[in-house]
């Protein structure tokens, strides 16, 4: 079950931000061109659009994020779409590993959420990368549980997770999130499904596993 948890110190939490983005940094300056090619979790999104997308939020003033949402008719994936696209295309995949490692102490925060969302916002873009890629990154037990902790209904719906009649269970922490049929695996993938993502075969375990793997190209 979930268990309730005292709130979690700023610092902490900007802590744990700061340590993400240096480490996912590392992780892209030992990819290789076909790798930054690669597809990723994000549908849609190459590993460049990813990485371009992870440092929107350090490039763009407020003025201009509000001017590229107007563009996009009010439409904020809409607009993150494009801004992912065209800075992937702008931008050296070396520019884009640095990004992340210079702005590793950033204090920016998306629209809601705070800096757990932001910690939330660079550890599910890391592992859109990482698991598309198969790297086999583990994501630090302290970072994760601010993030399990955190999980609720709103996120669901901003992602546009559909886990009714589901029951997450973690088999590497003692977490669970959700009821209904039970549907296990490794704490860093459930949470994937919490955040709308589907996964490669063979993450999960239980018989409603089918409905969250992604479609094979």
């Amino acid at each position: 079950m979930r268990r309730a948890t005292y709130q979690r110190p700023t610092a902490e939490i900007r802590a744990s931000i700061a340590a993400e983005r240096r480490e996912l940094a590392a992780v892209l300056d030992g990819l290789s061109d076909e790798d930054w090619d690669a597809p990723t979790l994000c549908a849609g999104w190459r590993v460049r659009e990813v990485a371009a997308h992870m440092s929107l939020g350090f490039r763009y003033s407020l003025p201009r994020t509000a001017w590229e949402l107007v563009r996009a008719r009010g439409n904020l994936h809409r607009m993150t779409d494009r801004c992912a696209h065209k800075d992937a295309a702008t931008h050296s995949t070396r520019e884009l590993a640095a990004l992340l490692r210079d702005n590793a102490d950033h204090p920016w925060t998306p629209p809601v959420g705070g800096f757990a969302a932001a910690l939330g916002h660079d550890v599910i873009h890391g592992l859109d990368i990482t698991v598309a890629l198969g790297l086999g990154r583990r994501i630090p037990e302290d970072r994760l549980r601010i993030l399990l902790e955190s999980a609720d209904a709103r996120t669901l719906r901003f992602f546009g997770a559909d886990l009714h009649g589901i029951e997450l269970r973690a088999d590497d922490l003692d977490w669970s999130f959700g009821a209904g049929t039970p549907l296990s695996g490794a704490a860093q993938d459930l949470l994937l499904l919490v955040y709308g993502r589907r996964l490669p075969p063979g993450c999960l375990r239980g018989e409603s596993s089918d409905r969250f793997v992604a479609a094979q190209a």
